[in-house]
């Protein structure tokens, strides 16, 4: 098998694990342990795993010039993008946070516009407001409340934040990738994030009763750090040294496919006509937005 085609399935495989862990993960907040104490356990355990396998590979030096990127990559991968996304889970609903985050090639779209001077054309930019529409709807028209969803408005909100910082994360990570392997940037980012993400989520780490939880508990904890975690951000490194960000971002279409059937079995969450409705303008704006042009023979 081809490195490329490797690429595609670590980008599958990351989709796919993130699609189950939007319900897995809600079912343990704030019960068990608050969203800022879950993501610091998250950075540590990755930072562990990260550094133990390190030790079976080369190690590399970091160029001094490279050092402010790492941090930024930190800060957007690892610490904002996490916080945003699991306090919007845990105010907001599972099939909720699959359709808000498809949002992120627009964004993309729209932040190498401003950084990379990518030309938008009317096509994408037509895409880019529908797109924003559908995520609107969702916001302003969806259900307010519901069962283990205390602000879903809210926690929309917090989703599109948490879609922009790994649009973010993903254009200063790419040159990157194209110097060190995935395991010197992944051990370096989450170590960083351990410091980054410590005042505001330790705190809610130190309060939850460790020796008191259910081994299902334990379970799911676990398949957070190594599945959630360890495995889909190297996967995703992995991918990205051959795969261009906006492709790593086409298999975010896979989410809401994956969390929806989960959510709907597992009886965490049900689909709606608002839902569906803010899905498809979604869905049509990513299109519209990614959609190239074809080449005139």
């Amino acid at each position: 098998m081809s490195k490329r085609h490797l690429a595609f399935l670590a980008a599958f495989g990351a989709s796919f694990i993130y699609g189950i862990n939007h319900t897995l993960a809600k079912d343990l907040m704030p019960t068990y342990i608050e969203a800022y104490g879950f993501i610091m356990l998250r950075v540590l355990g990755a930072a562990v795993l990260f550094w133990i396998t390190s030790l079976f590979f080369p190690s590399e030096k970091i160029e001094r010039k490279d050092w402010w990127r790492m941090i930024f990559c930190a800060l957007f991968g690892m610490t904002i993008n996490m916080l945003m996304f699991f306090k919007g889970l845990e105010l907001s609903t599972p099939i909720n946070s699959s359709v808000v985050i498809t949002l992120s090639p627009v964004i993309l779209l729209v932040l190498s516009a401003i950084f990379l001077k990518e030309k938008i054309t009317w096509l994408k930019g037509s895409g880019i407001a529908i797109g924003l529409v559908g995520a609107l709807v969702l916001i302003l028209f969806g259900a307010q409340t519901q069962d283990n969803a205390p602000n879903i408005p809210l926690g929309n909100m917090l989703f599109m934040i948490n879609a922009t910082a790994y649009s973010v994360y993903l254009i200063l990570v790419k040159p990157l990738t194209a110097k060190y392997s995935s395991i010197t940037l992944m051990k370096w980012f989450f170590l960083i994030a351990v410091f980054t993400n410590a005042p505001i989520g330790l705190p809610q780490f130190l309060e939850v009763s460790w020796s008191t939880l259910p081994p299902n508990v334990i379970g799911v904890m676990a398949f957070v750090v190594v599945g959630t975690t360890y495995l889909t951000y190297l996967f995703n490194v992995f991918a990205l040294k051959q795969l261009k960000p906006s492709t790593i971002g086409a298999f975010i279409y896979l989410q809401p496919l994956i969390a929806t059937i989960v959510a709907i079995i597992l009886g965490a969450d049900t689909l709606t006509t608002i839902r569906i409705i803010a899905a498809a303008l979604i869905f049509l704006g990513v299109y519209l937005s990614t959609k190239r042009k074809k080449a005139i023979a």
